[in-house]
């Protein structure tokens, strides 16, 4: 019960923390698409690790969390104003480059010239057709 009710808090948190980064003015922040990968809550609730990437590759993550790491207070008041929690948790943003590798996946995967089984018979029943 206890690792169902972090997990919910977790997921609040996370939801709180993507709209009020939208709305910081720390231009390390809003100058690049961050995305929070996810949220890992101490058992007590003391401490929140935050991991950050952004589109724009790791270098650009790291900058947005120096900028988030600075006005982690302001997270915290924030935090605390919108769910009312008990304890309120230290944040610490970490970079994260998982988004720049899913990106980079994709865009080989979009690369290969693969033909799937489905449209190899349908250029079976193509020349089949043209051949008669």
């Amino acid at each position: 019960m206890a690792t169902f009710r972090m997990n919910r808090t977790g997921e609040d948190v996370k939801r709180e923390l993507i709209d009020i980064i939208r709305h910081l003015k720390d231009p390390r922040v809003n100058s690049s698409i961050l995305t929070i990968i996810k949220t890992e809550l101490s058992n007590d609730l003391s401490h929140c690790k935050v991991y950050v990437s952004s589109i724009e590759g790791l270098e650009r993550a790291k900058e947005a969390c120096k900028g988030l790491n600075s006005a982690s207070g302001f997270v915290r008041r924030e935090i605390n104003n919108r769910l009312k929690m008990r304890r309120t948790p230290d944040f610490h943003f970490v970079p994260d480059n998982s988004t720049e590798y899913s990106a980079d996946i994709a865009r080989i995967l979009n690369g290969l010239d693969i033909q799937h089984e489905d449209d190899e018979a349908l250029d079976e029943e193509e020349t089949d057709e043209n051949e008669n």
